[in-house]
């Protein structure tokens, strides 16, 4: 498949010679003019406003990180209680963003967009203004549905309007966003924590998402029409029972989040009946959903379309991803409990120890972006992946100086900084342009999926590791400590294991997804299905050319 121009899309006829693809040999043939590499200005503010948003709802994800202390106090919470707030945000997310893909096909990109912020804007008012538990962790349940909308959202939007050739630029403005709003979120939250009740987290971030809500509705033009697809429904159920109850059983593995007592489960070496029994029923359940879709693609009725797995780089993107999350968020999880209990740090400590990796990862973004662009994904994956092994091993020998900490996180977040946005950018630029929702909505799927996974068995090694010095005659602290290191031994043998998968990621074709549209020209980003026999460049589906996009070999 190659870049056409309008005429040759239209008429079947070859592309002028200075409309070369990007891998063209360097020559006279190779020159182009700069509008095709350049960003469209509509495009532009639309994918800013987008950054913007997507800033706003992940920021609130983290804020609440140390919050939890202040608000059992306050409400009178046990703390298997209060983990609820940050258990039923991963749930809900994990139930919502396999149904964005059906979202984006079925309502046009500002419907969605409304969609998403208003919901998130109510979760908030809701959190702001709750008098107990039960209303807090409802706003918390609507605000992860809207955030769970917002991200595969600024993916396929974006994968949409930029061309092949920018992709890592524009992807590595997302990463500063993905990085550095949860960096920010302790830090903000112990500053406001030191002066203010907890209901202030959520009315420092209501005028920001009003605002947000406001701005993107006026501005934000459309990349795709609505289309009269129906729902699925018996896939919508199936996808919520088995991802909630698989996200709900890997936490409760650990007794985290459902009342259950992680430390003893661990320590006499079985986990929670329910836990085992939600895993049951989300293994059945995901299984039933897989053999679903597989059905309705037949139609183009599917939920969740698999077919994005038959891409070769999409596929071994996604297993070094789960591997990735599973291994970092276990480090994420555990770190603030080391640095809390056993270094008696204070809340706004921990977050200022944070942040100088979480800020190094989004200033360096937008070189890893552009260095993408020029080099592709494996020259930036092996060494960011190596620098995260060396980062979670220095903090594996858990030192007692804090300053050793930092150098262990700086060094793992700048090695994140090299693997986030070439993994992302080479996930979703290997696919073809209508499976772009989709592809977003699996990677976020298995964001959440594989941190829940990696967060219970790492505190459950912890639990148990802790147990057994204890039971040696070590006291409670020394057994975190050793729990701790052990963890995080794991988490970097792990990263290892990223490090042998990252081998088998190749470059993607320049011209792997169609040409880009045009925000507002909804005709050009419509993914309707096209006639049989009809499919090509102007349906938005690939045309007898590009049937063989998922099977093509890939240039390293």
């Amino acid at each position: 498949m190659h870049t056409h121009d309008d005429a040759s899309a239209h008429t079947g006829s070859p592309a002028p010679e200075n409309t070369a693809t990007i891998d063209s040999p360097v020559g006279p043939t190779h020159a182009r003019p700069a509008a095709s590499d350049a960003i469209d200005p509509r495009n532009r503010s639309v994918i800013i406003l987008l950054l913007i948003s997507a800033f706003v709802v992940i920021l609130n994800e983290t804020i609440l990180s140390v919050a939890l202390p202040p608000i059992m106090d306050d409400l009178d919470l046990a703390e298997t209680t209060a983990q609820w707030l940050t258990t039923g945000f991963m749930l809900t997310m994990a139930v919502v963003i396999p149904t964005t893909g059906f979202l984006m096909g079925r309502f046009s990109t500002r419907q969605v967009f409304g969609i998403a912020m208003t919901t998130f804007t109510i979760g908030t008012l809701i959190c702001a203004v709750s008098p107990a538990f039960l209303p807090l962790l409802l706003g918390r349940i609507v605000q992860a549905s809207g955030t769970a909308i917002m991200m595969p959202l600024l993916m396929t939007t974006v994968m949409n309007l930029v061309p092949p050739s920018k992709h890592g630029m524009v992807m590595g403005n997302i990463s500063i966003v993905i990085s550095v709003a949860p960096a920010l979120g302790p830090t903000i939250s112990g500053l406001i924590l030191s002066f203010a009740p907890w209901r202030a987290l959520f009315l420092l971030v209501l005028p920001f998402a009003l605002i947000a809500l406001a701005f993107g509705l006026r501005r934000i033009e459309n990349v795709n029409e609505a289309t009269s697809q129906p729902v699925d429904l018996l896939s919508v159920l199936l996808s919520g029972v088995g991802f909630g109850t698989l996200v709900y059983g890997l936490t409760g593995i650990s007794g985290g989040g459902h009342g259950g007592s992680g430390a003893a489960d661990a320590a006499s070496g079985g986990a929670p009946t329910a836990a085992i029994v939600c895993l049951v029923v989300g293994v059945i359940s995901l299984a039933l959903f897989g053999w679903r879709q597989v059905l309705l693609q037949r139609v183009e009725r599917a939920l969740l379309d698999l077919r994005t797995f038959a891409t070769r780089n999409f596929s071994v993107a996604v297993a070094l991803m789960v591997v990735m999350m599973g291994s970092m968020f276990g480090v994420v999880v555990l770190l603030p409990i080391f640095l809390q209990r056993v270094l008696e740090l204070t809340t706004l400590q921990v977050g200022l120890m944070m942040l100088p990796g979480g800020l190094a990862m989004g200033l360096l973004a937008p070189f890893v972006g552009r260095l993408f662009d020029k080099v592709g994904p494996r020259p930036l994956l092996v060494p960011g992946l190596v620098s995260v092994v060396i980062g979670i091993g220095i903090m594996s020998r858990v030192p007692d100086q804090a300053w050793l900490i930092v150098v262990g996180h700086v060094i793992m977040s700048l090695g994140l900084a090299f693997v986030f946005t070439p993994l992302m950018t080479t996930a979703m630029g290997s696919l073809p342009r209508r499976l772009y929702p989709h592809g977003s909505a699996i990677v976020g799927t298995v964001q959440q999926v594989a941190g829940a996974a990696g967060a219970a068995l790492m505190v459950s090694i912890m639990a148990r590791i802790s147990s057994g010095t204890v039971a040696a005659g070590g006291d409670h602290l020394e057994g975190i400590s050793d729990g701790t290191s052990v963890a995080f031994t794991i988490s970097a043998v792990l990263g290892l294991v990223t490090v042998a998968i990252a081998l088998f990621i190749r470059r993607n074709p320049a011209d792997a997804g169609d040409a880009p549209v045009v925000a507002g020209d909804a005709s050009s980003g419509s993914d309707e299905v096209a006639p049989e026999g009809g499919a090509g460049p102007a349906s938005g589906m690939p045309g007898p050319e590009d049937h063989d996009i998922t099977d093509r070999s890939v240039v390293d």
